[in-house]
């Protein structure tokens, strides 16, 4: 104890707060990645005049009281309140859209990931590059709004994403990891930088409209992992901290996205590595060898945090619904006079699921809160469908959600894996949906036909993945790569448990699947007819 409290008294520790969707969460770490303090802030996103959304103030007063929640739990299991740290990182979901004037004003409201109004811009865009553009990405919401004819973009000066924003706020510097803008435009991995010919084309493209800037004037500038990407001033020393004690001058990690730090989380930033990060969206991440044969619609291609190119089977939706309806059983168990803890609700009724028939016996769910792009749909309706005849019971419940949670994400890797046969050593799981051990972890394995493992770590995952990006600005070696300093230093001694899913599981998840596809005309239907 004596040890640690000396360590965060003489900063050597390093911090990582992510921005994650209903969760902002810290993570204290000491030089070996141990984690020694954490704290949270739960948030929702909010559907105002059609846009997916979270207030200036929101951010501001998140940002604040996960720090504080973090202070507060070192002061009470270090007796000890923290002035410094080694270094500092930011994290937070990708793509999405925050525009700001000259002076830092935002212009228009946040828009999230989760927005699909960005149809006719992502198309064109991806017609014009030959590469796909998904809705959610940045440049796909700035050339929408061209398209709507937006009255802010006159007085534009800065176009970026939510961590970039708060890295922004902090030190006054208006840079992004390179996995983070790889969600904002497309990346060469060469340059480790904003691929120029498309730039080019993209300013052609808007030269007629009469703005007064070009592409690269208003985006965040390219880094990669390992570089320095400014200082905590004390203007962002004072927001962050409302005690006053923390101090200015601590060094900053580039800011990256939940992708880039959830590959860093599972140690899968190496070619033939990929990791399935599953929460309120679930997306799955292959590191590439090589280029794919052609442009998917269904498949985003991204960096790691030092710039490999990505095969990315990114859904919108992943344990929203499976969440809502673990609560609505929780208040049952309540009002039956049986209130049962969160942890021990999700895992009595995850492990039950394992005893449901292994295609969950003809059920069928689709848990789409919002628009889900590899299913081509641009607004979602939650829905649970069942023949007469279907095996309804408890179990078969459950594992249909649990199996939907992964359904979409699961349509864009049999792309990768059977029609492109990208070759993959392991791939890790991580993220809320695997904290139940040996359940969710299963079905994964089932659905990409390949073991899965998952670390000890897995229930921290992006802030840790984002402490460890700090904490690897200021330890690594001269020339070490992150691969290099992940597998040596972080990895080398970390435990993980790995499962392989039976010919059964196999088969059941893959009659789910097909199900599961050929049945999406009900949705379709549910958002054309069903109105609130």
């Amino acid at each position: 104890m004596a040890d640690v409290k000396e360590l965060i008294m003489n900063g050597k520790t390093a911090l990582g707060i992510e921005f994650g969707s209903t969760n902002i969460k810290g993570v204290l770490i000491d030089e070996e990645s141990n984690v020694l303090a954490t704290g949270s802030f739960g948030w929702e996103n909010s559907l105002i005049d059609g846009i997916w959304t979270y207030s200036q103030e929101e951010i501001l007063n998140g940002l604040k009281t996960c720090y504080s929640n973090l202070r507060r739990n070192v002061e009470e299991k270090y007796g000890v309140t923290p002035a410094t740290f080694g270094a500092i990182g930011i994290s937070a979901m990708m793509h999405g859209y925050i525009a700001l004037d000259k002076d830092g004003n935002l212009l228009s409201p946040f828009q999230t990931w989760r927005n699909s109004n960005t149809e006719k811009a992502a198309d064109e865009l991806t017609e014009l590059f030959q590469f796909n553009i998904p809705l959610r990405w940045t440049i796909a919401h700035l050339y929408q709004c061209m398209l709507d004819r937006e009255e802010h973009l006159k007085k534009v000066a800065f176009v970026t994403t939510l961590a970039s924003y708060v890295h922004y706020l902090l030190t006054g510097e208006k840079v992004i990891g390179i996995g983070d803008a790889s969600g904002i435009f497309p990346i060469d991995s060469a340059a480790l930088d904003y691929d120029q010919k498309m730039v080019d084309e993209f300013d052609r493209l808007i030269s007629k409209d009469g703005y007064a800037w070009k592409l690269r004037e208003v985006l965040p500038k390219v880094m990669v992992a390992g570089q320095e990407a400014g200082k905590l001033t004390p203007e962002g020393a004072r927001l962050l901290d409302e005690s006053g004690a923390l101090q200015s001058g601590i060094v900053m990690a580039p800011p990256e996205g939940d992708a880039g730090t959830g590959m860093v989380a599972t140690d899968s930033v190496a070619p033939r590595t990929g990791n399935v990060s599953a929460g309120t969206s679930t997306f799955a991440m292959l590191v590439c060898e090589k280029p794919l044969s052609q442009v998917y619609r269904e498949i985003d291609m991204v960096t790691t945090p030092s710039g490999y190119p990505v095969a990315m089977s990114h859904a919108n939706n992943g344990t929203s619904d499976l969440n809502a309806w673990v609560k609505l059983f929780g208040e049952f168990a309540e009002k039956a006079g049986f209130p049962m803890e969160t942890g021990d609700l999700f895992s009595l009724l995850y492990q039950n699921s394992l005893s449901g028939d292994p295609d969950c016996g003809g059920l069928l769910s689709y848990g789409y809160y919002s628009g889900e792009g590899i299913t081509h749909l641009n607004e979602g309706r939650p829905m649970f469908v069942r023949q007469p005849d279907s095996n309804f019971n408890l179990a078969n419940f459950m594992r249909s959600h649990l199996y939907s949670s992964l359904g979409a994400v699961k349509l864009g890797l049999d792309i990768l894996l059977k029609d492109e046969h990208m070759a993959v050593d392991r791939i890790m799981g991580h993220g809320g949906l695997f904290k139940t051990k040996g359940v969710a972890q299963r079905y994964l394995a089932a659905a990409v036909h390949a073991p899965v493992s998952v670390l000890e770590t897995a229930g921290e995952g992006g802030p840790w993945g984002m402490a460890i990006l700090a904490l690897y600005l200021v330890d690594r070696k001269d020339g070490q790569t992150l691969e290099d300093y992940l597998d040596q230093k972080i990895f080398a001694s970390m435990e993980s448990e790995t499962v392989e899913a039976s010919p059964e599981d196999i088969e059941g998840f893959e009659k789910f699947t097909a199900r599961y596809r050929d049945n999406i005309g009900i949705m379709r239907a549910a958002v054309e007819t069903f109105k609130a």
